[in-house]
């Protein structure tokens, strides 16, 4: 088990609730097994804005007028997919993600019996341009850890006449890296893989993911599908290359179905890769045979929020505060675009340039000098402690977090790449080991551990604040991208 999660490009940056079994067993006095007799469905012909998602739940009645949830059981269907989706799942069985105002037919069915409402999805004014997120909460696997930030997207066939549609759940929203990446296990509605490039992506915590790149019919939210690369995850094709031959094998070993990459840049890679076959992220593959290539931008992986027709220069990520101790799952939004729409206008918050091609700024604490990121892929605050204000770590195997004696105030100073603006960050550190005792709570604003790529500002920072994230070659009233704003 992983105990720290540093998700975002080391090339690029160095540079619902668990369900139980339900059946009952027969007994020696009946042996007659129930049958199900009828399934009812909640919400009944709900309306929700487009680019929301709706939970259903189904329960069924047995012949002896027991009832069951049977929500992770049954089979879920939507009548027309590009109206809205809905999943089955495991970890997000019967939520239905409304992709465009129409109205559409959910069904659950189990064998022969089955039940159907109407789902209708209305124009949602400024809705179009809402991702909503879960911390820990219903868009999140059960095989979760703690400060996990979890979205939904919604992957279509682009072949030509073709509107095969799904939505895929427990997607890592990570403001540190660039493009989709979904688990081969999780997709079902791409054609097979005819590409024979493949990508390479190394993370901080020192987990990679491997797999070939294909195109795909992407929709964000309520906006329009845009065609883009995206990485299949997939451990078993071509060689693994030595950069990744500890790559993540499963949605179980990740403990997530993909990643949503909305950093500062549309290309995870840019012009390295254009210009350097040995650039340790693209390969070419032949059969079983893999080696460094050169690719092109049109065919990187990017960042498909960069690529929408509107709301297209940057992201605005939201959630509420944390209390100390912690919590069990907060909601936020994931907010397209930056004043584009009346929902993502700057107010009262602060840019700070980054580095054009690393996208860093600067930290300063407590006389130590760090080049920095905001990175909600990340589940904490990563850096090493200055000397002037040790922390100690956690015994094994915990090693990785820290553990003061008492929750410890720090204040970091914020400059960015440019030398100005500079702004001070409070933030604390407490006891990891003591603070996730409490096994109700997942989400936690003062955790944090060692990592010395320099200073990541992981998902706590996210909490209670507005974070807007401006992409690189875009403008906005806050400046020209990239940059971050607070």
């Amino acid at each position: 088990m992983r105990s720290s999660k540093i998700l975002f490009f080391i090339l690029i940056l160095a540079l619902a609730t668990a369900c139980g079994g339900g059946g009952g067993g027969g007994s020696s006095s009946n042996p007659t097994a129930k049958t199900l007799v009828s399934i009812s469905l909640t919400p009944i012909n709900p309306s929700i804005a487009k680019g929301t998602v709706q939970q259903f739940t189904a329960t069924g009645t047995f012949s002896d007028n027991s009832t069951q949830d049977l929500t992770t059981s049954v089979t879920w269907t939507s009548s027309v997919t590009s109206v809205a989706t809905i999943s089955n799942a495991a970890g997000s069985n019967g939520i239905a993600t409304s992709v465009t105002a129409g109205s559409t037919t959910v069904t659950a069915a189990s064998g022969d019996i089955s039940n159907a409402t109407t789902l209708t999805a209305t124009g949602g004014g400024s809705a179009n341009n809402v991702i909503p997120i879960t911390v820990n909460g219903a868009l999140c696997s059960d095989n979760s850890y703690p400060n996990k930030p979890c979205v939904s997207v919604i992957v279509c066939d682009p072949t030509p006449g073709t509107s095969s549609c799904q939505t895929v759940t427990d997607i890592l929203l990570d403001t540190g890296s660039y493009g989709l990446r979904i688990f081969k296990q999780a997709l079902t509605v791409l054609p097979p893989v005819t590409s024979n490039l493949a990508e390479c992506i190394q993370f901080g915590d020192g987990t990679s993911v491997w797999g070939p790149v294909q195109t795909a019919s992407v929709i964000l939210g309520g906006e329009p599908a845009v065609q883009v690369p995206i990485q299949v995850i997939d451990s078993t094709f071509g060689a693994l290359p030595a950069g990744c031959l500890n790559a993540d094998q499963s949605l179980a070993v990740a403990r997530y179905a993909g990643i949503l990459g909305v950093g500062l840049f549309t290309h995870d890679c840019g012009t390295t890769c254009v210009n350097s076959a040995n650039n340790g992220i693209y390969y070419s593959c032949i059969g079983a045979s893999c080696s460094g290539t050169t690719v092109s931008l049109s065919n990187q992986v990017q960042n498909p929020a960069a690529l929408l027709p509107q709301d297209n220069n940057g992201v605005l990520v939201q959630l509420p505060s944390v209390p100390p101790g912690g919590t069990s799952s907060v909601n936020g939004n994931l907010i397209l675009g930056i004043g584009t729409q009346s929902n993502n206008m700057p107010s009262s918050v602060t840019a700070y340039s980054a580095s054009s091609t690393t996208g860093e700024f600067t930290t300063q604490l407590s006389g130590s000098t760090y080049n920095s990121f905001i990175d909600s892929g990340s589940n904490g605050f990563f850096f090493t402690p200055p000397p002037a204000n040790p922390l100690p770590t956690c015994p094994a195997p915990n090693a990785a977090w820290f553990c003061p004696a008492s929750t410890t105030s720090l204040s970091a100073t914020n400059t960015g790449a440019s030398g100005a603006p500079s702004g001070p960050v409070p933030f604390q550190i407490g006891n990891y080991i003591s603070i996730t005792a409490n096994a109700s709570n997942s989400v936690f604003a003062e955790i944090g551990g060692t990592f010395r790529g320099g200073f990541d500002w992981g998902l706590p920072f996210f909490f209670g604040r507005n974070v807007f994230v401006g992409y690189g070659g875009s403008t906005s009233s806050l400046g020209s991208g990239p940059y971050w704003a607070y």
